[in-house]
């Protein structure tokens, strides 16, 4: 499923990043790679706040979907 849809305070393991591979450099930058543990901190405005090793990351909600759990 995509974090989008994760739940707050869910702690998740990354599956996959999908996007195009300017999209998946940079969220792999950010830390977002396979077998990293994700949690939703907040949803603010379509964006969604997460801890990813050990900092927290605002991103949109498109972003989001590229990431599954």
């Amino acid at each position: 499923m995509p974090l989008t849809l994760a739940g707050m305070g869910e702690k998740s393991i990354i599956r996959r990043v999908g996007g195009n591979p300017e999209v998946r450099q940079h969220l792999s930058d950010l830390g977002f790679v396979a077998g990293a543990e994700v949690e939703v901190v907040s949803a603010l405005a379509g964006n969604l706040i997460v801890n990813i090793k050990e900092s927290r990351v605002a991103i949109s909600r498109e972003m989001a979907g590229k990431i599954m759990v």
